[in-house]
C-alpha cells in the first residue's frame, strides 16, 4: 500500500534499551490526548481528487450511499460511489460552490454562480438549470426539504429563496443589512437560516411567515446551520469560536477547546451527534451530551470545509487540500 512502512522480521532481533521508556511516554501522551479530547488520525480513510487541483467543497449523501460534492476552480462535479470518485463534466466552471443537498432521488440539487442558476444533477450525470433574474448572483447555502422543494440563499437580493415545481419564490429578510449565508429545513417544512452582519437566525414557517432572532453573542459571525431529529437548530459561530444551539425557545453555546478553529461546516447525526469542521486547525468536531470532542485528520495540511453524515453514522468531509475523506461509525462513536 502507498505510503506504508513495512517492518520485517529482522528488525524485531534486537530492542534498544530504551524502547521500554519510549514506549511509556507515549502511552502517557496518548492518555492525555484522550483526557483533552482528541483523537488521533487513526480510522481515517481518505481519496485524493482525481485532479490535483480541484478542490472539494460543500457535500452531501444519499439515501443510497453516493455522496455528492462540488469542486472549486473546476467545470466538473464529484460523487463517490461503488468505492470510487467519479468526476463528471459541467457546462461551466464553479465559483464559490458553497450550496449542495443530495435529494431523495438520488441526484444533487447545488448552486451554480457563473451561470446565475440553481441546478439539478441526475444520479445519470443530466444536468438541469433553472435561470435566476438577477444580472449578479451571489449564493450561499442550499437545502432540500421533505416536499422536494430546494431552499438556497441569495445574499445579493437578501433572501432565502424556494425552488419548487421550476418556480422561485423569493422571502425577503427585513434586517438591514443581513446577509443569509446557512440554510436548513425541518421535518415539518421550517426554514432556518443564518443572518450574517445582524448575529440572528431567520426563521420562515410553512405558511411563508418570517422571523428574525437574535443570537446571544454578538458579532458571532454566523455560519453554517443544521435541524437535527428532534427539531433542535444547531449553527456555527466562527468569529466566537463556538456551536449554537436553539431549541425550545432557548440557546445553549459551547466554547470550542481549540483556539480559532476556524468553523466552516456543521451536521447531525442519525444518533443524536453533531458534527462541526475546524478548518484552520484539521480537526473534525462532535458535541454529544454537551461534551466536545475533536478528531485530528490525518495530514499536517488537512483544511476540513464541508461535512456530511450518512445513515449509518460514517461522517463524511471534505478537504480544500484536495481529499474527500470519511471517518468510518466505528471511529466516530468513540468515547
Amino acid at each position: 500500500m502507498s505510503g506504508m512502512t513495512i517492518t520485517t522480521p529482522r528488525e524485531f532481533r534486537r530492542w534498544p534499551v530504551w524502547l521500554p521508556i519510549l514506549t511509556l511516554f507515549a502511552a502517557v501522551i496518548a492518555v492525555l490526548l484522550w483526557l483533552l479530547g482528541v483523537r488521533s488520525a487513526p480510522g481515517f480513510i481518505e481519496y485524493p481528487m482525481l485532479v490535483k487541483t480541484d478542490i472539494p467543497t460543500a457535500v452531501d449523501v444519499t439515501p443510497s450511499g453516493a455522496v455528492w460534492f462540488t469542486v472549486e476552480f473546476s467545470d466538473a462535479i464529484g460523487v463517490f460511489r461503488n468505492g470510487k470518485i467519479e468526476r463528471i463534466r459541467k457546462e461551466s466552471e464553479n465559483l464559490e460552490p458553497l450550496g449542495l443537498a443530495a435529494d431523495g432521488e438520488g441526484g444533487a440539487w447545488y448552486t451554480d454562480t457563473p451561470k446565475r442558476a440553481i441546478s439539478r444533477i441526475s444520479p445519470a450525470g443530466a444536468i438541469r438549470s433553472f435561470p435566476l433574474s438577477t444580472p449578479i448572483v451571489r449564493l450561499g447555502r442550499l437545502a432540500v426539504a421533505t416536499d422536494g422543494a430546494v431552499w438556497f440563499a441569495d445574499v445579493t437580493t437578501a433572501s432565502v429563496t424556494r425552488l419548487q415545481n421550476g418556480i422561485f419564490k423569493r422571502h425577503d429578510v427585513s434586517s438591514e443589512g443581513a446577509s443569509p449565508y446557512g440554510v436548513a429545513v425541518d421535518a415539518n417544512g421550517t426554514v432556518w437560516t443564518t443572518l450574517q452582519g445582524v448575529d440572528k437566525l431567520g426563521r420562515i414557517s410553512p405558511e411563508g411567515q418570517l422571523t428574525a432572532i437574535d443570537v446571544p453573542t454578538r458579532n458571532s459571525g454566523l455560519g453554517d446551520i443544521v435541524v437535527d431529529r428532534s427539531r433542535a437548530v444547531w449553527f456555527v459561530e466562527l468569529r466566537a469560536n463556538k456551536i449554537g444551539r436553539f431549541a425550545e425557545g432557548r440557546f445553549t453555546e459551547f466554547t470550542i477547546p481549540t483556539p480559532s478553529a476556524g468553523l466552516t461546516a456543521i451536521a447531525a447525526a442519525p444518533d443524536g451527534s453533531v458534527w462541526f469542521t475546524e478548518l484552520s486547525v484539521g480537526k473534525l468536531g462532535r458535541l454529544r451530551d454537551g461534551r466536545v470532542t475533536e478528531f485530528r485528520l490525518p495530514r499536517a495540511d488537512s483544511r476540513p470545509f464541508g461535512l456530511a453524515i450518512d445513515a449509518t453514522n460514517d461522517v463524511w468531509y471534505t478537504d480544500l487540500s484536495g481529499w474527500l475523506g470519511m471517518l468510518p461509525a466505528v471511529r466516530a462513536k468513540a468515547p
